[in-house]
């Protein structure tokens, strides 16, 4: 064994440790920033945020058709708001954004580096290459989207193609925010690769604090949250039933509700969604704490509760309350997204219970308890 190697993981998992247990800890505990259909309420962005972003950021974008979802719907918003569209009322343009930032708008260079973050390793190395060039030294927020790779990818591929070479980028340019994104859906449903991968990198994302423009889960549900990832929905919004996009846009007047804007793929409403989180994320990147967040939160006839003991020394314990008699999945993801171990999957009575696990690694993890649309997640530390 190599001595030194050894020591330095020791030491470094130290210094982590004791980050973790000091004043550290709040920061270190967050949830990251994600950005899924809860943010799609443009009305609750208020006009100072708008213009702090557009003080604050100069974002360069990598995408091919599916991403252009954003940037084609945040067009057609500029418009639409000017016209009063869901009631606001603010500045002339002040959606406007454009290479550069010219006239107060927002510094956004579409299309900045070609391809998509399906195709490893030419989107890593364009990355490098655009963030190398001296005239791209202002930028500090890279995004890039999936094309319908994701679809393929198996866990270790998604860790490997994707996740790593994030993790590698954050390491070499530590002034850049890079946003990470899901894979747009593909009619596979909840058990298919794709939800599986999608939520590998939201997990990721969450237990590593790092910043996720959900793309798919603003696919699942419509303004109403009606939920339609059970039934099978696919990247034009349709389902086992319908097309939830064109039944909300049928039921809802066009230039007040939503707006006509040119989506590849997709209905004008998912481009509208799209655009909406899209301004969510440069507001919070922006330096806006998400005021107004806690309005679209969903209330629920019955609760779920997880608590965990940490840092917890070989055995974990996992307690956990639930206010009614459910089915109940609990998993545990490693700080890669990959599921480590799932200590519940079943009928759950309603009261307080304990589970233990005692074959997990030392390191931290995500505990995801669910049942029906409901879920809540903690953090879990192993020591040995």
């Amino acid at each position: 064994m190599n001595y030194s190697k050894t020591h330095k993981r020791q030491v470094g998992f130290t210094i982590f440790l004791l980050f973790l247990l000091s004043g550290w800890q709040t920061q270190a505990l967050s949830q990251g920033i994600i950005i899924d259909h809860e943010c799609t309420d443009i009305t609750l962005v208020p006009e100072f945020a708008i213009i702090q972003a557009k003080s604050n950021l100069h974002i360069a974008y990598g995408h091919t058709s599916h991403g252009s979802q954003l940037t084609t719907g945040m067009n057609g918003l500029v418009d639409f708001a000017n016209g009063g569209g869901l009631g606001l009322s603010l500045p002339f343009d002040i959606f406007e954004w454009n290479n550069g930032g010219a006239g107060g708008a927002l510094d956004l260079h579409d299309y900045a580096m070609p391809g998509d973050c399906g195709y490893y390793p030419d989107w890593y190395n364009n990355t490098i290459t655009y963030l190398d060039n001296p005239a791209n030294s202002d930028v500090n927020v890279i995004i890039w989207s999936w094309c319908g790779q994701a679809s393929s990818l198996t866990e270790q591929q998604m860790i490997d193609n994707y996740l790593v070479p994030m993790i590698t980028l954050e390491g070499l340019y530590p002034n850049v925010t890079f946003v990470y994104m899901t894979g747009h859906a593909d009619a596979t449903g909840e058990t298919g690769n794709l939800h599986l991968r999608n939520q590998q990198i939201r997990n990721y994302c969450i237990t590593n604090d790092k910043v996720l423009y959900d793309f798919y889960d603003i696919e699942c549900y419509d303004p109403d949250d009606s939920y339609f990832g059970d039934k099978y929905v696919n990247d034009d919004c349709s389902y086992t039933g319908g097309n939830w996009a064109i039944e909300w846009q049928d039921t809802h007047v066009e230039g007040v509700d939503w707006y006509d804007c040119t989506a590849a793929h997709t209905q004008p409403l998912n481009g509208n969604r799209k655009a909406y989180a899209a301004w969510w994320l440069w507001a919070i990147l922006g330096g806006w704490q998400g005021t107004g967040i806690t309005e679209q939160e969903t209330v629920y006839d019955y609760s779920m509760d997880i608590s965990l003991e940490n840092p917890s020394l070989g055995t974990a314990s996992i307690s956990c309350s639930i206010s009614e008699q459910l089915d109940v999945r609990i998993d545990v993801y490693s700080c890669d997204g990959r599921l480590a171990a799932t200590p519940f999957n079943g009928e759950m009575n309603a009261g307080d219970h304990a589970l233990f696990i005692d074959d997990l690694q030392p390191g931290m993890y995500l505990v995801v308890m669910r049942s029906n649309d409901l879920s809540v997640s903690n953090r879990l530390i192993i020591l040995r």
